[in-house]
């Protein structure tokens, strides 16, 4: 039985990496951690909380059209006031009822989804 998820992983385009830490750091607030030794392969750990999220690169990178992670945050509207200072394509969505939805995203085209319970 499955009884929590353990990460999420996000494509990024090879060699993009400081382009991609820089948004999930500097934007979503993600810490890097060192990745165990025997899975130092390219990309990133990242953690928030006990949320664990990684970067892999891809050399056919192609972002999905829909497929994307949903994360809970607890200042919305912080978030996407910064994403949108910083140029990022922020959109607002509306339910479901108690929440505060909306997407950005990672220069490289992934949808990250954030929700904010009201």
């Amino acid at each position: 039985m499955i009884v929590k998820f353990d990460h999420v992983q996000v494509s990024i385009p090879t060699g993009k990496l400081d382009e991609a830490l820089a948004f999930y750091i500097n934007i979503l607030g993600f810490s890097r951690v060192v990745k165990p030794l025997e899975l130092r392969q390219t990309g990133a750990w990242l953690t928030s909380g006990e949320v664990n999220f990684h970067l892999g690169e891809e050399d056919n990178f192609a972002p999905s059209g829909y497929a994307h992670p949903a994360m809970r945050v607890d200042n919305f509207t912080a978030l996407t006031d910064l994403a949108t200072q910083k140029g990022l394509k922020v959109r607002l969505d509306t339910g479901p009822i108690g929440f505060m939805r909306g997407s950005i995203w990672d220069p490289f085209g992934n949808r990250i989804e954030l929700m904010q319970a009201i």
